[in-house]
Order: C-alpha cells, then sequence, then structure tokens
C-alpha cells in the first residue's frame, strides 16, 4: 500500500511498517504525493484527528532520505512543534524513522539541526533530540548558539524530558539544582557568558523577585543562577559581570530592573573598576536621558540608576559639561549633578573656573537644600585648604544676589571665616557685590569689606521692577537652515510661543520659496522626536517638518492623539492650525501665515494685518480659514483712522472679516467675578470659590468655527493647561483663558504656575480670575511654583503702578 494511502487512513504503525520495507529511494520517490495531499489538509491542520496528522507527519519525514533534507523539514515554520507538545500520538514514532539511518546518517541529522536553528523559532523539543541523537551515535556534541539555548530551555523547572530519549535534564525543583547536576553545565555555561548572541535575559531576575521572591529569582533565573555557580567555581565571575554589562548597556530605559540587577551582583571595587568601560556609557546614556528634564516619576529611575553604577570621580570626569548643564534643572537632577561635582572637587578634578561656574549657578537657585549644601562645600574647602580662602570668598558673594536674607547671611558667614586668609586683593570684588545684598545686612557687609560704596549705608527703599514691554517679534526666517534650528529649538521647548510662531511661518514660507532646500535642511531635525504629551502642544510642529519631509507619521502623530484622546479646546485649535499648515505646504496655497504675530504675546499689529491680507489679495490667495480665525482673535482693535480705512479698501472676504471685526471693536471683554461676590460665596478655602468660575459664550462680532470652542461654553477637561500659547491664543483676553484653566482640577496638579507670569504680561483686564490664580500658586510647597507667582504680581503691581 502507498504511503500516502496509509495516511489517509490514519495508520502510524503501517505507516512505520512500510517505511521499514522500503529502500531509501522508493520511500523518496512517494514525497511529492504526500505533499500534494499536505496541501489539501493546511486549513484546518489542528483541528484534523491526532492518529490522521501523526500518520501524515511520520510519512512525510520518512521519505527525507537525506540528513539535510530531513533537517530542513524539521525546522520548516509548519512543522514546528514536531517533537513538542503538539506532535500527535507523543512523537515516539519520530525515533523509528530515525533509527531506519544508518549511524553516520543521525549523526548528519544533528549537526545539520544545530547548525540551522533559529533562536526563538524552535523549542527545547528540538534540543533534546539532537541530544538524544549525540548520545545514541557517539558525534560530537554541537555548540552552536541555538543548541545551547535550546539546552538551557529545556532543563527549567516544569520542563519534563520525554522518556524515549537519551539523556536529558536532571532531577531537581529548580533550574539552579538541575544545571548544577548537569554533565553538559561545565562545557556550555562559559559559553553563554562569551556569546552574545545566545539570549541571556538579566531583566528575568527583576520580574521574578518582584512576582515570587528573591531566593526563586535567584534559583530559577539565569543571572541568580550564574551569581550561585560562579561562587562554586563552575562559570568564572568576570565573565559574568563583563556579560551583565553588555546586557545592561543595550537596555538603558530599564533602570527600576538594572538596579535590583546591580545589587544582587554586588560588585566590589575591583569588579567595578573591571568594567569601568561598560559603566561609564550607561551612565552616559543615563545623563542623556537628564538632560531632557521632566516630573519627579520621569527622572527618579535614571537618577537612582546613576547612584547604584557608582561612579568614581575619575569616571565622571569625562561629562564633567555635561553636570554642569543638569545644574539648570529640576531639583532631583540638580542636587545629582551637585554631588557628582562635589566629588570631583574633593577628587581635585574640578578646574577653580568651573567651580565658579557651579557656584554661580546654584548660589541663586530658589531650593536653599542646594544653597546650603554649595555654601557648606566651598567653607569645609577653604577650611582644608586655606590656599582657596580667596576663591572660596568671592563664589560664595554670589549669594548676595539670592532672594532669601538668610541665604545672603549664610554667604556672609562664610565669607567672614575666610577672609582673613582670603587677603586685602579680594576686598574691592566683594564690596561690588555687597551692592547687592538685603539691607538688614548692609552694615555687617560694611564693617567686614570696610568702607565700601556710599549705597550701602544709605537708607533702603523699596522700587518694583521696571515694567516688561512686549517684546516685538523678529523678522520672518530667512534660510532654511534657520527654519530648522527653529523647529528644533521648538521640539526641545515647547513653551516659546515666539520661536514657534516663527518655525511653523518658516515652514510655510519657504515650502513655497524652494521646498527641496527646506526637506534637506530639516532631515537632520527629523532624528529627534518630541517628548509625548497627551495634549496638543507647539512641539508637535514637528509632525509639519515631517509630513514636508515624505516621512511617514510617527506613532504620536498630533492627529492621531486627537483621535484617541482628545485634545484641550487650545489644542484643538493648535492642532487645527497645524494640520491645516500641512495642507497649506502640500498645496502650495498661501506664501505665508496671517497669524504670526507681532509682538511676544501673540498680539498681532492691526496695521500688519491689513498688510498681509493685502498681500495675499494682490496675489488672488484665499487666507486659509483657521490662519484667518487666529488672526483675528489675536489682531490688536485701534482707532488709527488710517488703518481703519485700509482695512475698509479690502475687497475680499478675508478683508471686510476684518474689517467689521475692527470697526466693533473685536470681542467683548467678560467680566470674570461671580454674580455677588463674595456675599454669596462664604467659603472658607480656595477650593470652595474655584468652583464658580465657569464662564459662558461670549458674543462679538461673528467667529469662524475653528476658533468659536475658545469662547464657547465652558468644557471641563483632565489637561493641566494654560500653557503660554493658549494665552497666546487669546492675548487681549487673559480673563477667558484663566476661567478654562479648570482651576478646581489643578488644585492637585502643579507646574502651570510658570505660566503665570506671562499670563501677567499679556493683554486684557486683570480681573478676579488672574488675582484668584496669582493667589492660589502662593500656596504651593514647590518655591519654583511659589516663585512664578511672585514674579507675575510684580509684573502686575509694576503696570499698575
Amino acid at each position: 500500500m502507498k504511503l500516502v494511502q496509509l495516511a489517509e487512513a490514519c495508520d502510524v504503525e503501517g505507516v512505520l511498517r512500510e517505511l521499514g520495507a522500503l529502500t531509501p529511494d522508493e520511500r523518496a520517490a512517494q514525497a511529492d504525493a504526500l505533499e500534494a495531499r499536505r496541501t489539501t489538509l493546511r486549513d484546518g491542520w489542528y483541528n484534523r484527528p491526532e492518529k490522521e496528522r501523526g500518520a501524515q507527519l511520520a510519512a512525510e519525514l520518512g521519505c527525507r532520505t537525506d540528513p539535510v533534507a530531513a533537517a530542513d523539514w524539521i525546522h520548516q515554520e509548519d512543522n514546528h512543534g514536531v517533537l513538542g507538545r503538539r506532535l500527535p500520538l507523543g512523537g515516539t514514532w519520530m525515533l523509528d524513522i530515525v533509527n531506519l539511518h544508518p549511524v553516520a546518517w543521525r549523526a548528519e541529522l544533528a549537526a545539520r539541526l544545530a547548525e540551522q536553528w533559529e533562536p526563538y523559532s524552535q523549542q527545547e523539543d528540538t534540543a533534546q533530540l539532537i541530544e538524544h541523537l549525540v548520545h545514541d551515535t557517539g558525534c560530537p556534541l554541537p555548540t552552536t548558539d541555538g543548541f545551547i539555548e535550546g539546552w538551557l530551555s529545556s532543563r527549567r523547572p516544569g520542563r519534563q524530558h520525554p522518556a524515549h530519549l537519551r539523556g536529558g535534564v536532571q532531577p531537581g525543583a529548580s533550574l539552579l539544582e538541575r544545571l548544577r547536576a548537569d554533565d553538559l553545565s561545565p562545557k556550555f555555561l562559559p559559553l553563554v557568558l562569551e556569546r552574545p548572541g545566545i539570549e541571556f535575559d538579566v531583566h528575568l531576575f527583576h520580574h521574578m523577585w518582584a512576582d515570587k521572591s528573591l531566593t526563586h529569582a535567584m534559583e530559577n533565573t539565569l543571572l541568580g543562577v550564574f551569581i550561585s555557580l560562579s561562587a562554586e567555581g563552575m562559570v568564572d565571575r568576570g565573565a559574568l559581570i563583563r556579560r551583565v554589562f553588555s546586557e545592561l548597556a543595550a537596555t538603558p530605559e530599564q533602570a527600576s530592573s538594572a538596579m535590583d540587577v546591580l545589587t544582587v551582583l554586588a560588585l566590589t571595587p575591583a569588579e567595578r573598576a573591571s568594567v569601568s568601560r561598560e559603566r561609564t556609557a550607561i551612565a552616559e546614556q543615563l545623563l542623556s536621558q537628564l538632560l531632557q528634564d521632566g516630573p519627579r516619576r520621569q527622572t527618579a529611575p535614571p537618577l537612582a540608576y546613576l547612584r547604584a553604577l557608582a561612579l568614581t570621580p575619575a569616571e565622571n570626569a569625562p561629562a564633567l559639561r555635561t553636570h554642569v548643564a543638569l545644574l539648570d534643572l529640576s531639583l532631583p537632577v540638580a542636587t545629582y549633578a551637585q554631588e557628582v561635582l562635589t566629588g570631583l572637587d574633593e577628587a581635585g578634578l574640578l578646574e577653580p573656573e568651573v567651580l565658579t561656574e557651579v557656584c554661580e549657578r546654584v548660589l541663586l537657585r530658589p531650593e536653599k537644600k542646594l544653597v546650603r549644601a554649595q555654601l557648606t562645600r566651598l567653607d569645609r574647602a577653604a577650611r582644608k585648604d586655606p590656599a582657596r580662602a580667596a576663591r572660596t570668598v568671592l563664589d560664595a558673594a554670589t549669594a548676595f544676589d539670592h532672594r532669601d536674607v538668610d541665604v545672603q547671611e549664610r554667604a556672609l558667614n562664610v565669607i567672614a571665616r575666610h577672609l582673613g586668609a582670603a587677603g586685602d586683593s579680594v576686598l574691592p570684588e566683594l564690596r561690588t557685590a555687597a551692592a547687592r545684598i538685603s539691607p538688614g545686612l548692609a552694615a555687617r557687609a560694611a564693617d567686614l569689606f570696610g568702607t565700601g560704596p556710599d549705597h550701602l549705608t544709605e537708607p533702603y527703599a523699596d522700587t518694583l521692577p521696571a515694567v516688561p514691554e512686549p517684546r516685538p517679534v523678529p523678522v520672518p526666517i530667512e534660510t532654511a537652515a534657520e527654519v530648522a534650528e527653529e523647529v528644533a529649538a521648538v521640539v526641545a521647548n515647547d513653551r516659546d510661543v515666539v520661536m514657534f510662531e516663527r518655525a511653523l511661518d518658516g515652514l510655510v514660507r519657504h515650502a513655497h520659496l524652494d521646498r527641496a532646500a527646506l526637506v534637506r535642511a530639516l532631515k537632520p531635525v527629523m532624528r529627534q522626536e518630541p517628548a509625548w504629551y497627551t495634549d496638543s502642544t507647539q512641539s508637535d510642529v514637528y509632525d509639519v517638518a515631517a509630513a514636508l519631509v515624505g516621512e511617514e507619521p510617527r506613532e504620536r502623530h498630533f492627529a492621531a492623539r486627537l483621535e484617541s484622546l482628545g485634545f484641550s479646546v487650545a489644542g484643538e485649535l493648535l492642532a487645527a492650525r497645524l494640520a491645516e499648515a500641512i495642507d497649506i505646504i502640500e498645496a502650495d496655497a498661501q506664501p505665508f501665515l496671517l497669524a504670526v504675530p507681532t509682538d511676544s504675546t501673540g498680539a498681532l499689529d492691526a496695521a500688519a494685518l491689513v498688510r498681509r491680507i493685502s498681500v495675499l489679495d494682490g496675489l488672488g490667495v484665499t487666507p486659509a480659514p483657521v490662519d484667518l480665525a487666529q488672526a483675528l482673535l489675536r489682531v490688536t482693535t485701534t482707532v488709527d483712522e488710517k488703518v481703519l480705512a485700509a482695512a475698509g479698501e479690502l475687497r475680499s472676504e478675508a478683508g471686510r472679516r476684518l474689517a467689521q471685526w475692527l470697526h466693533e471693536g473685536g470681542l467683548p471683554h467678560r467680566d470674570s467675578e461671580p454674580e455677588n461676590w463674595p456675599g454669596d460665596h462664604p467659603g472658607k478655602s480656595l477650593t470652595d470659590w474655584l468652583r464658580y468660575e465657569r464662564p459662558q459664550p461670549t458674543t462679538g462680532p461673528p467667529l469662524l468655527p475653528a476658533a468659536a470652542a475658545l469662547l464657547g461654553p465652558y468644557r471641563p477637561s483632565g489637561f493641566s493647561g494654560m500653557l503660554p500659547f493658549w494665552l497666546a491664543q487669546l492675548p487681549h483676553h487673559r480673563e477667558v483663558v484663566l476661567t478654562r484653566g479648570d482651576f478646581g482640577y489643578l488644585v492637585f496638579i502643579q507646574n502651570w504656575a510658570p505660566t503665570l507670569p506671562f499670563a501677567a504680561e499679556s493683554g486684557g483686564p486683570a480681573g478676579f480670575a488672574l488675582h484668584l490664580a496669582l493667589v492660589y500658586s502662593l500656596t504651593y510647597e514647590q518655591p519654583v511654583e511659589r516663585d512664578a507667582g511672585v514674579d507675575a504680581l510684580l509684573v502686575l503691581a509694576a503696570r499698575d503702578s
């Protein structure tokens, strides 16, 4: 009977008998018929009866009379699992087929199976077959990466070795026990550490420790097992450490996992030195992450990882400038940088000029902890080495510019202790610095430094800062290279309104002038994607540049986030402008944007907007609707008869809309103070007041739909809100923006107060909402938040004066 007929009859035993009765050539001759039948069975293959599948597979393998062909068949994707749990009837028939061939054939099969192994594509069962063939034929033990991986996998707890295969796992309840007793471990385990192609997942240790226990992780992960076996001398601990750091360097983002790895590895100082290059490379990647800064939850993992790496001052020295730059970032990041730089100073690796720069960056920060630590370091250094006294007192005098009197006094104490050793040469500079000291300390400073400038003894008078004037927006960007630079700057810092507006306009302008040149200039910029935010932010200008260059939209493209997450009303208008800019560029429909402001608050001079619309009218260009809507919201109303007359002469629809807008005075201002305040609102806390801030639709000239939502009924959102661009969208109506800041929600949110100085500089009445925001900002614990409120308060006070 033909093999194909026996397979159709589901007769596995019959297939084996027939194969034994046929010559190799007779078996090979039936391969095509079996393959044709298999083609008809592929759909629903695993739903076929077990005996039918077993008979078909046995017949197919039996017809592969060449060991290379047999190995290929076993490795085919459709036949994966041929020795695994899915194999019909336990797979005992496999050995009957293999044993039809001579020893040399089986040895060649083992070698081919090992050579052709593709990581992650086969299970440990293939390794078990190879191991059986080695025992059965006496052929050389394969040492390919794939075979060793399969061998390791077959030794894991829960894996059972088929009784009909020779060799296999030794008894044991854990991976450690099994490998400790395995005859192949002394040969294979050192190769695991030497070969990067063999998987060595050090991060599994962290997850198993978290899910199970430290003991379980030590006994059932490769890291834990190798640590134990290295202590017993079975593997070299130095090789293990090198392999571990090779894996850590490839995954710097897995900080929490890496810290567990370093904890359990417990490196000695000599071992840390042996992987100095690897540890330094990891630290370099972590420092790059920190340069992006961010909230504490974002910076805490890389900071903890850096401390766990425990770099020496000599290892930190090449990254000196990076650590100096970190001093300007958030408190946790700056604290770490200060620690490292202090270590460099103590090791004699910090030049005096760099230490002075460090003091200039640290001693004026609002966080007293950082300032005190820096002054203490200066004090101790001068005590230990009086030769440093002159530099110490001058560096400490930087703190005279600090707004906190306690800090100034502490700096004065440090200077007083070391002034004698510093000598008289420092007195002129100290007198100059003391001109900025608090009036309460001026007399003491004059005593210490001798007769100084007259104003040290003049009566002190409070003065407000100069009223900040709106900064004019520079002229349009002139070259494609400058556009690329501006886009990169916005991606790195998305809070600068002027920079964003010039970048967006620059993309439109230069795509119109010379798109090819702009594409060439932008390509390097596309390598750095912006940070991810739920709401739309100005850094999403990256997506406009990417579309211009012709790149596929990134996964977090603003349009995808809008569809899946939704934006605030301000974010929706921004996203509409970005989408429209992409369309303008693709259609080459407009040579520039109307809505680019003329000053830093977002305001747009009426005469400038009249000129822009007039240019478009002359070119026969109809302005894009969202661009026009934003321009109208920004335009500053005027009583200048010449400007109004010029607007009235515009004949396009956009021109007539502008003329009407200016004639009617734009949007009317709305008082944000609740009715009958405060009589009907006797709340005792800020949160009792805040819930009354719900602006209603504002009447005025008709708005285009893209901008209407900004002034429509209140729509609560979960966004932290009030970025500078929110205010720049309505530069004459900050009260409307602030009342949509959802103060009640922001009771639990920080990082929005730094926008308050921008709100204070913006236009429109300073009403209930702005004053409430200022009061609220002063209740924050973080000095940076409070300082922003104070700065905004000073701006308002200066304007009122």
